[in-house]
């Protein structure tokens, strides 16, 4: 099944890259949030959406494109989470650090997960206690996270925020790289980067999938209290994520 899912998540790549080389395609408007969404991300969520449904019928689907009532949900122990395009803000401005995010959650732990970032054609994937990445020449490695003396911390390019600068202030030894979208966790999983500090919101369908790569990569992905980043829908208020870090 996580080949079919890598494929899928190739289809919808391909769809965006079409919007991408061509910005005349592109219709853009705004959610209550004020942040855009497109008619790329639309035709994206709907080609991993149909697969999805073809693949496991029985599994219930949440994608950040789609309305849903978070109450009528929370029955839900086994489900699909999925960003069709994660980073949009980077897709609008053309530097290549957007991906497509599909996960499978159990229980309330991601125990699927595939990022594709489409500009690059490098895929990550993982299941349970394993993790790879396809590069753009087609080959495919197992990945795990990797320790250094002197940390490379990822952070977001387009979600500054005055937690994370008391943060840094903190530590002595690291080197910095902001980064778009999912990236910075797929980053943590090759052993390329060791900590993704987040203080700002996020939502489990911006989560999920690199969280799954983390922890098959040997990684974790706590709250700042500790606790494990939880899909659970039963034990939750909203789709909005505890401020959390994901560390090699």
């Amino acid at each position: 099944m996580l080949d079919q899912i890598c494929q899928l998540a190739r289809n919808a790549g391909s769809c965006i890259m079409k919007f991408y080389n061509n910005q005349k395609l592109v219709n853009i408007s705004y959610k209550s949030d004020n942040t855009p969404i497109t008619n790329a991300d639309y035709e994206a969520n709907n080609i991993i959406k149909n697969g999805l449904l073809l693949i496991t019928p029985d599994i219930p689907i949440i994608s950040e494109e789609e309305s849903h009532n978070f109450i009528n949900n929370r029955h839900w122990n086994n489900y699909w989470l999925i960003d069709p395009l994660d980073g949009t803000k980077e897709f609008l401005k053309k530097n290549g650090e957007f991906t497509v995010n599909i996960s499978l959650i159990k229980n309330g732990v991601p125990i699927l997960g595939v990022i594709y970032a489409p500009f690059f054609n490098t895929l990550y994937s993982s299941f349970h206690q394993n993790a790879w990445k396809e590069n753009n020449l087609g080959i495919k490695e197992k990945i795990n996270v990797a320790q250094a003396d002197v940390p490379l911390l990822v952070t977001s390019r387009s979600h500054p925020d005055k937690e994370l600068k008391n943060y840094l202030e903190k530590i002595k030894n690291y080197k910095l790289k902001k980064l778009g979208s999912s990236l910075k966790f797929c980053l943590i999983a090759e052993g390329t980067a060791q900590i993704y500090p987040r203080f700002g919101n996020t939502h489990i369908w911006d989560t999920a999938a690199g969280h799954a790569i983390i922890i098959a990569a040997g990684g974790e992905v706590k709250t700042w209290s500790g606790k494990d980043l939880n899909y659970s829908l039963s034990s939750r208020y909203s789709f909005v994520n505890a401020s959390f870090y994901a560390s090699a």
